[in-house]
């Protein structure tokens, strides 16, 4: 969705989950976002957007930084983030789990301290943490795992 006007992208998540909840084999109670990089900002977005959304994981995307645009979060967050990532930086990262806590709302967050931006991404050939990435996939999985669960 590179180069997509911001309102367009907005409507093409929104769209997507619409379609989800309309296949007869998906519980509409159970849907959940995930990203890395820019699709973490989308995963985040759509929190923002659909009350509805039933988990939510942020694999280093840009933050909210609005209280009142916090304030419409209802999906529990995992948020996995960089330490030495210069575009979200883990004073961004504390703001936001800050603002989130306050607000009353769930958040994990884990800040890996000697990794970058990309790190969970192999193709990254000097920024690749493959023990971060192996510890944040297993922390999504599980994150998942109980937040979807069934009842």
């Amino acid at each position: 969705m590179r180069g997509v006007p911001e309102d367009r992208a907005k409507r093409d998540l929104q769209a997507a989950f619409e379609f989800l909840q309309s296949l007869p084999n998906v519980r509409k109670d159970r849907i959940g976002s995930i990203g890395w990089c820019m699709g973490g900002s989308y995963s985040l977005d759509v929190a923002l957007q659909e009350p509805t959304l039933a988990a939510t994981v942020i694999n280093y995307g840009h933050l909210a930084t609005d209280p009142e645009a916090i304030r419409k979060i209802n999906a529990p967050i995992l948020g996995l983030f960089g330490g030495q990532d210069h575009g979200i930086t883990p004073d961004d990262v504390h703001k936001f789990e800050a603002t989130m806590k306050q607000l009353g709302k769930k958040i994990d967050v884990k800040i890996y301290d000697d990794a970058g931006h990309a790190f969970e991404n192999p193709n990254n050939t000097n920024g690749y943490r493959p023990d971060d990435a192996a510890d944040a996939w297993k922390r999504t999985v599980s994150f998942l795992a109980e937040t979807l669960k069934k009842q």
